[in-house]
């Protein structure tokens, strides 16, 4: 039987053989943790972050979505701080489902297309 995490690595590197980023349009990776959501905006192509936002610095009590739509926002703001208004999704081996869906919504209300 395969476990949670090696399904998820196994749906991850499927996706990451036909997703790909550039200078111009990066890579929006999203990475979830138990507690905290982080999202990176990654040129593939140099191997550079452009971008990144996560939950660490905030200390607000709320729930994971409303955190998640918060980062959401966050990388929007840095993204479009950057010169960036377009990227390709990567939902990293997660289900566009619950908080990874609450960034990719957020970011889309804050200007960035996918």
């Amino acid at each position: 039987m395969i476990s949670k995490v090696e399904r998820r690595k196994k749906i991850k590197y499927r996706v990451r053989s036909k997703v790909s980023g550039t200078s111009s349009r990066p890579r929006m990776c999203v990475f979830r943790s138990n507690k905290q959501i982080y999202v990176q905006l990654i040129d593939d192509l140099s191997g550079a972050t452009l971008a990144a936002a996560s939950s660490l610095g905030t200390d607000e009590k709320v729930t994971k979505k409303e955190q998640a739509a918060k980062v959401g926002e966050m990388i929007a703001k840095n993204a479009l701080d950057a010169g960036i208004t377009s990227v390709v999704f990567d939902r990293n081996g997660y289900l566009y489902h619950g908080r990874v869906k609450e960034v990719a919504e957020a970011a889309r209300k804050g200007g960035l297309k996918f």
